[in-house]
């Protein structure tokens, strides 16, 4: 029998107690090879022309950047032993955030934060954490740069060429770059960093702020572009369409700044999910299913943020405004049921790349995910793991393993450089 909480998500729409997690993934697997096949879908398959294959070489240095949302950081890198030896690494804030910035001027910044490494590095691996279209030279063609991020005059202009040039002006010539974004960067650190742990393959998930999946495809699969080669590509699972949508599903994304768009991100990203348990709260209050005393509490939060709701899953951090046993129980299975929602849409989208890339039948094959919600939320990596016992290895045979990361960016894009600049 299902619980006050659970139902009422039934009756919104936003549980499906009929919810088929293969026939799901059957369904994501369809999209995603029209989207490789550059039809009408809505997984954008975005190949990076990036290779995995061959050994990463040891002992030369690399310059490497991660411009992400909020923290600009660079570094030189290396590989010695099988490991990436990360030093002097600089954080400071992206340009752009306190007041807009030119292109021109953002350029100039990234030259000056990898201007001491010169020296002794002409590879440069840039995790660029930001629309673009990636170049079969691996170079990135910037669509737009959101995340509360203002650079102007960015539209159109190539990454790697612009800071190369801006390098070369500086005395600098002969420096390569390539463009990576965060997933990629996470499948190849953590594939530097796991060289000896047995893995024949492996993808590359955040599960944070926002929702990514990438993976290696065989290049006889990606017919959008000619002579493919065997290569990781960008799924932007994010953008997926081919879900039920709820009514709080609905009222998050008509509020949102990008309505109709990034459906499966919106149902399962830190960014959002705080967003849905607020608005599922506040109209449990209305329907009498929470006292008035709560909703009053609740009704006045300017926010509520992921990490309070992952804990209020937990039964913490309800002190102040619940005032009844039933109140925190309520509140309690709600937050978790869409957290275990979360999990289960993501489970599904790996079974649907484990179908495309016939991954885990050979040997085990690792997701290297990073992220605040993968790494800090109480339920969602434990769920993740049990669905993916059950669904991907007790009902599929094959062997598909969360391996949690932890600042694998600047070792993954030391990693793209290394493997694909030659």
């Amino acid at each position: 029998m299902a619980t006050a909480a659970e139902a009422f998500l039934i009756r919104y729409g936003m549980v499906n107690p009929a919810f088929d997690i293969q026939a799901c993934a059957a369904k994501m697997c369809g999209e995603m090879e029209r989207g490789l096949k550059g039809e009408h879908s809505s997984y954008p398959m975005i190949p990076t022309y990036l290779k995995t294959s061959g050994k990463v070489p040891e002992g030369e240095y690399v310059a490497v950047i991660d411009a992400g949302g909020t923290n600009f950081r660079s570094a030189l890198a290396h590989f010695e032993n099988g490991c990436c030896h990360v030093e002097q690494v600089k954080k400071i804030g992206m340009p752009g955030i306190e007041k807009p910035v030119s292109w021109e001027e953002f350029i100039s910044f990234v030259a000056d934060a990898v201007d001491p490494f010169m020296d002794r590095a002409d590879k440069i691996g840039f995790c660029f954490s930001y629309s673009a279209d990636i170049t079969p030279e691996i170079d990135g063609r910037v669509n737009e740069i959101d995340k509360e991020v203002v650079i102007t005059g960015c539209e159109g202009r190539l990454v790697g060429a612009d800071l190369c040039r801006e390098l070369a002006r500086r005395g600098y010539s002969g420096k390569r770059a390539v463009i990576i974004n965060d997933t990629a960067a996470v499948q190849l650190g953590g594939m530097a960093k796991h060289l000896n742990d047995g893995f024949v393959s492996c993808f590359g998930q955040v599960s944070g702020t926002g929702t990514n999946t990438c993976a290696a495809v065989p290049g006889r699969k990606i017919g959008k572009i000619e002579q493919a080669f065997d290569m990781i590509v960008n799924f932007e699972c994010g953008s997926y369409e081919g879900l039920e949508q709820g009514l709080f599903d609905r009222e998050l994304d008509e509020n949102s700044h990008n309505p109709g768009k990034k459906h499966l991100e919106k149902m399962t990203a830190g960014v959002y999910l705080g967003e849905l348990c607020h608005l599922a709260l506040c109209r449990a209050v209305a329907d009498g299913l929470l006292s008035e005393e709560c909703g009053e509490k609740l009704r006045t939060l300017p926010v509520l943020t992921s990490a309070e709701a992952d804990a209020f899953s937990c039964g913490k951090g309800m002190e102040d405004f619940t005032y009844r046993l039933q109140d925190a129980a309520f509140i309690k299975d709600l937050a978790g049921i869409l957290f275990c929602r979360s999990a289960r849409l993501m489970c599904a989208n790996l079974i649907a790349m484990a179908e495309l890339t016939d991954a885990g039948r050979d040997g085990p094959t690792a997701v290297f995910a990073e992220g605040s919600l993968v790494q800090h939320s109480h339920l969602y990596a434990p769920e993740l793991r049990r669905l993916l016992k059950e669904h991907m290895q007790e009902e599929l045979g094959r062997d598909v393993q969360l391996v949690i990361e932890e600042d694998s960016t600047l070792p993954g894009a030391a990693a793209a450089a290394l493997l694909n600049l030659h």
